[in-house]
């Protein structure tokens, strides 16, 4: 059974919840959360016990204002930077469902340096982001219900358009959170993706 460690650090503006699992030492994966989601959530569906048996370091972030962290000014993009920097890592695996895949996006154009390799997951914000998509320079896996509501698949398209190292996974019948629908699919292409030389 994989110990999940509960932990909160104080940043520059704010306080931020999350939960870490896997070797210290192990190559780091972020796990941000949609909306409606939260750090435990990702407790609750194997994921972060799944991935720390693949021998990597997981840490499931509360954003500020969702689960435990709460609320504070600061622009996403700038807290999850402050964090990484706090946590001193060199170098992440960012993924992120929905608005957290906004996040993620803008996230990698600001500070690419950070980012090993990308998942983005019925991404918010792609159009918003269009311009500066051909920057992003990383592996990107790009995950997406078919029957995704609140970001349309064609939205994916762009993504794989104008991404040059991406690939693209559609979860058949899946809704917009098709992590949830279909937590066999998600585990085993998070493995393949991340698991790649």
């Amino acid at each position: 059974m994989t110990k999940i460690h509960e932990n909160t650090i104080k940043l520059q503006h704010c306080e931020i919840h999350y939960l870490s699992a896997g070797p210290a030492d192990g190559p780091v994966v972020v796990l941000l959360h949609g909306m409606k989601f939260k750090a435990e959530t990702w407790q609750q569906l194997g994921t972060l016990e799944y991935l720390a048996g693949l021998g990597l370091k997981v840490l499931a972030v509360d954003m500020p204002g969702f689960g435990k962290s709460p609320a504070c000014d600061q622009v996403p993009v700038e807290v999850l930077a402050e964090y990484i920097q706090a946590l001193d890592l060199p170098t992440v695996t960012l993924i992120g469902p929905s608005m957290g895949g906004r996040i993620a996006l803008e996230f990698t154009l600001q500070h690419g340096r950070l980012i090993d390799r990308l998942v983005l997951v019925g991404a918010v914000g792609v159009e918003e982001n269009r311009q500066e998509l051909h920057k992003i320079q990383q592996a990107v896996l790009i995950l997406w219900g078919e029957q995704d509501q609140v970001s349309s698949p064609a939205m994916s398209d762009i993504l794989l358009k104008e991404i040059v190292n991406s690939e693209r996974i559609f979860f058949v019948n899946a809704p917009h959170p098709c992590y949830l629908d279909q937590p066999d699919k998600w585990h085993a292409e998070l493995k393949k993706f991340l698991c790649k030389q």
